[in-house]
């Protein structure tokens, strides 16, 4: 059996009680058959999931081993294949030998994939069921896309929203225990006899025997279900935000923005309807040819989320044409590209993720008439590089959409989208004859809602040709008005048409003037799916469907941008004009000034945290101190608090005076707390501070940057990146505060040593310099109680006025150094324009560490 060699090569088997394999294996055409979760305590402990199949048991180790929550996406790495006997396998693995440790059968049963096996293996995503004693339902194991130099074969195991799945409670904890023995790791270590008590028999094929005194689990999905989900009538489609930068790193996939109509395509037993996105039914808008192209797809019931679009003569989708095509009631060329599949033959699909759904999609479309329907193809490239690519070719743009994530309606942050050029939907309020004769219309009258008021967006006066002016001035001079619906002084212009505003243009424009009006606005086509009473102006990073108010807002996880009023101050500065910096001549009033400048988005990151400060009073090329605790004197806007664990106390500011009044006292650098006061014992974040040896490139650090952001990414953790202002850079991984300090510094300690056993030529997890040398040492102790960082946008003190600064990943992959964000410098200029943790705490997940 050349597949256990491998196997064989790793153990010596006159030391180890390991099954060798070396007995004739039973090989069949039966697909699935035995499974068994083993619970290994070995110098790591974790679980090794094993499936029965061709003769062998294909293995995963599941590194915190399966969790019955489908939130949770547990890493799962493939493993060489073991022998069918190992499955009994329980007992001591002697140390010193491949995998030293203690070895329990923790769960076993009956596994029933839902597709050929073996293709879903080399495809890299595995669909199956488990019927055993803990774990049951519905499963995916689907392959992560290798990194450059990855080694290891990594997957995800992600259990199914169904009926076995549990968000809450732990099975590992609940049920620690061998099925098959009763023992645990330590008593199989301690070397105690099995258990007396009853134990659960091995469950037969197609039954499931709960463990004793547990209650009987919910009976979990059958592999092939007969209509048990109802196929929906029409599902509010999940929709993109707009954001200026795509989805980053190895978590998401990104997609071709198409230029046409959004439809849903509803299938049940060779009858089709095709739905907009607001539910109308517009199947005999496109012709018979597409729906019958649909109807011959192998299914019985469907439900499709698509794009009908019209190619021009560059291949590329022209909303412009699908139109004419619409208007001239074609009944032919259109194609419908489809990117999602929401419902097949009785099961809904949108619990499962969006990858595992896409697998799907494009089985189905295999044999398609690619005329008319195609599969939305996704890639793996970085982001930037694929919007680059996609405004090189003359497209609109790049869909980013999360790998992992279930199908959710409505505008959420799953999916993201990113522009080559500016456009959206304006609402016609008139327009503007032209003085040509037999031209029609010189320009449009454009505006958009904002708290119930038609605002004016100014005037599109390109983009249409003949036919189509001809086509817009009948339908327009049908809702003539006398009177105009904008608000405020553009409804007194003269010279304007007016319309009554329910004709929605899709416009495309340079970009906005101060006064909101748009500069260079071409007409694009009408929008005939979208109400003009929903249309509101979108931002990149806004939610499109709220209507806007006048100056900056703050949402719920997000800070207020940096052109918000500057904050004022009742503290007084005493000697303003001294001198903090002597190499750039920075003074304690210009400190304040730039407080001032960054304060709407540093706000979040400083109000309520415990401080640690480090003061200057004379200049940082005097002495410099730092100080934790309150000291007599301390101007009353620092505020302090009683440490519950030694009754110190701790300093804290509440707002903006309180800041001025650490510039006051002469503070340099701010560091802060990883929780608030208020949640004192759960932090709120992890850092990760990539500390360099002297002689280690930037170039290194920033790929250090990137590997601890892709591995949290792999986790299901959104992380940002921050300069020191120093050596290194800082990455910054937001949390729900549910988790205390040991847990959270015993996850950032394994995880900095897996980074450093992934490459330890590298790196490091080891305080002590002489493990320095030539590496970078990944800093997880500023994830302990009482330990803290440098703030964002806190200044250090070190030559140049350096800042500690939040920053895009986009600017780390451009080449950005730790210290090249000094005071005043037009570069920190640009990046606060950009806000680039405007959603950090919005990103914020719990822990969730078993």
């Amino acid at each position: 059996m050349p597949g256990l060699d491998l196997y064989r090569a790793k153990r010596d088997f006159s030391r180890t009680a390991e099954p060798s394999g070396t007995g004739r294996a039973r090989r069949t055409k039966a697909v699935g058959g035995a499974f068994v979760v083993h619970k290994h305590a070995a110098r790591r402990l974790h679980y090794d999931l094993r499936l029965e199949q061709d003769g062998v048991l294909w293995s995963w180790a599941v590194t915190k081993g399966p969790s019955l929550d489908p939130g949770e996406k547990r890493l799962a790495v493939h493993v060489e294949d073991h022998p069918l006997d190992y499955g009994g396998f329980e007992g001591m693995i002697p140390k010193g030998q491949y995998g030293g440790g203690a070895v329990i059968v923790w769960d076993e049963g009956r596994w029933m994939p839902e597709a050929d096996p073996a293709k879903g293996l080399a495809k890299g995503h595995l669909s199956f069921t488990l019927e055993g004693h803990k774990l049951h339902g519905a499963w995916h194991l689907v392959r992560l896309k290798p990194r450059r130099g990855e080694t290891r074969d990594n997957w995800l195991l992600i259990k199914v929203r169904d009926q076995a799945a549990r968000e809450d409670g732990d099975i590992l904890a609940d049920e620690p225990a061998s099925v098959a023995s009763g023992r645990t790791v330590e008593d199989v270590e301690a070397g105690r006899a099995a258990s007396t008590r009853p134990i659960a028999a091995k469950p037969p094929a197609g039954k499931t025997k709960p463990p004793a005194g547990k209650a009987k689990p919910r009976p979990a999905r059958p592999t092939r279900r007969a209509a048990s989900d109802p196929l929906p009538g029409f599902v509010e489609p999940c929709l993109a935000r707009l954001k200026p930068a795509p989805g980053e790193g190895a978590g998401w996939l990104h997609e071709v923005k198409f230029d046409g109509y959004r439809i849903e395509a509803r299938i049940d037993r060779g009858k089709v309807v095709l739905l907009t996105r607001t539910g109308l039914d517009w199947t005999a808008r496109f012709g018979a040819g597409l729906a019958k192209a649909l109807s011959a797809l192998p299914c019985e019931t469907t439900l499709l989320d698509g794009e009908i679009v019209v190619m021009n003569e560059a291949g590329i989708s022209s909303f412009a044409a699908l139109q004419q095509a619409l208007s001239e009631e074609r009944a032919a060329g259109f194609v419908y590209f489809a990117f999602d599949l929401l419902h097949l033959d009785g099961r809904d699909l949108r619990p499962d993720p969006l990858i595992a759904r896409k697998e799907r999609l494009k089985d189905l479309l295999a044999a398609a008439d690619a005329g008319q329907l195609r599969y939305s193809e996704d890639f793996s490239e970085p982001g930037q590089v694929m919007l680059k690519h996609a405004c090189r070719l003359g497209l609109e743009g790049i869909i980013s959409k999360r790998a992992d994530a279930p199908y959710r309606s409505g505008r959420g942050g799953d999916w993201l989208k990113s522009k080559c050029t500016l456009n959206q939907e304006f609402v016609i309020a008139g327009y503007v004859p032209s003085k040509v004769a037999g031209r029609g219309l010189r320009s449009l009258v454009v505006g958009y809602y904002e708290d119930g008021e038609l605002k004016p967006a100014g005037r599109v006066g390109t983009g249409f040709s003949a036919k189509t002016i001809g086509q817009l001035r009948a339908r327009l001079d049908v809702l003539r008005t006398a009177g105009s619906a904008l608000a405020g002084a553009a409804a007194r212009e003269k010279g304007v048409v007016w319309v009554r505003p329910e004709l929605v243009a899709e416009v495309e424009f340079r970009s906005w003037t101060a006064g909101k009006i748009l500069r260079q606005a071409a007409f694009k086509g009408l929008r005939e799916d979208k109400p003009a009473r929903e249309i509101v102006v979108e931002r990149a990073g806004d939610h499109p469907t709220e209507s806007r108010k006048k100056g900056p807002e703050k949402r719920a996880g997000q800070q207020v941008p940096a052109r918000a009023k500057a904050p004022e101050t009742k503290v007084v500065l005493s000697n303003p004009d001294k001198v903090l910096w002597p190499d750039t001549g920075l003074t304690k009033s210009g400190l304040l000034g730039y407080y001032q400048s960054v304060w709407p988005q540093m706000r979040a990151h400083v109000l309520d945290r415990p401080l640690s400060l480090l003061r200057a009073p004379s200049g940082i090329d005097k002495q410099t101190f730092f100080q934790k605790h309150a000291s007599p004197g301390m101007h009353e806007a620092i505020a302090t608090v009683k440490d519950p664990k030694d009754g110190e106390d701790l300093l804290f500011i509440r707002d903006f005076d309180g800041l001025a009044a650490l510039v006051q006292l002469g503070v340099v650098e701010i560091h802060v707390w990883g929780s608030t006061k208020d949640s004192i014992e759960k932090p709120d974040q992890v850092i990760f501070d990539l500390d360099p040896d002297p002689g280690v490139s930037a170039e290194r650090v920033r790929e250090a940057a990137f590997l601890v952001r892709d591995r949290l990414a792999d986790l299901g953790f959104s992380s940002f990146a921050k300069t020191s202002g120093g050596k290194g850079f800082h990455v910054v991984m937001p949390l729900a505060p549910q988790a205390e300090w040991p847990e959270v510094k015993s996850f950032a300690h394994d995880f900095a040593e897996a980074l450093e056993q992934s490459d330890p030529k590298s790196y490091t997890a080891t305080l002590s310099k002489s493990a320095r040398k030539g590496k970078i040492f990944i800093d997880y102790l500023r994830n302990g109680r009482g330990a803290t960082a440098i703030a964002p946008f806190s200044t250090r003190a070190r030559p140049g006025s350096a800042v500690a600064m939040p920053v895009p990943w986009q600017a780390v992959e451009k080449g950005i150094g730790p210290a090249d964000y000094q005071v005043g410098s037009d570069l920190l200029k640009a990046i606060l324009k950009a806000a680039p943790w405007r959603d950090f705490r919005a990103a914020a997940k719990p822990l969730r560490r078993k």
